[in-house]
């Protein structure tokens, strides 16, 4: 992800054709050190290829991918979702209680 995101810097500062030397000065301008190989393979596969026209097939590939996990493990253990909830009600109850009785006595009959 470094060398892309090197690229598109290059790319971006007017560098139509960033070269190996190009990415890593801007990669070196930040403390990573670059590996030759996967600089070079990066800029085979980006040479020539328009960035927005690639920005654009990204967010398309995105777009398709699921997020939100939630309804899958949900679905996965329908038992489970009513067991933390009354976890979640039975805590909230306690810290409830404790927080009361701690009020209570809060700044009176210290010295008694």
């Amino acid at each position: 992800m470094r060398y892309v995101a090197a690229y598109l810097l290059a790319v971006l500062g007017g560098n139509n054709s960033p070269s190996n030397s190009d990415l890593e000065k801007i990669l070196g301008s930040v403390g990573v050190e670059a590996e030759g190989e996967r600089l070079s393979r990066v800029i085979k596969e980006l040479n020539g290829k328009s960035i927005d026209e690639l920005i654009a097939q990204g967010r398309e590939k995105l777009s398709s991918m699921p997020v939100g996990g939630a309804p899958a493990a949900v679905a996965a253990a329908p038992g489970a979702a009513p067991a933390a909830a009354e976890k979640k009600e039975a805590k909230k109850e306690e810290k409830k209680e404790e927080s009361e009785s701690e009020d209570d006595d809060m700044g009176f009959g210290l010295f008694d």
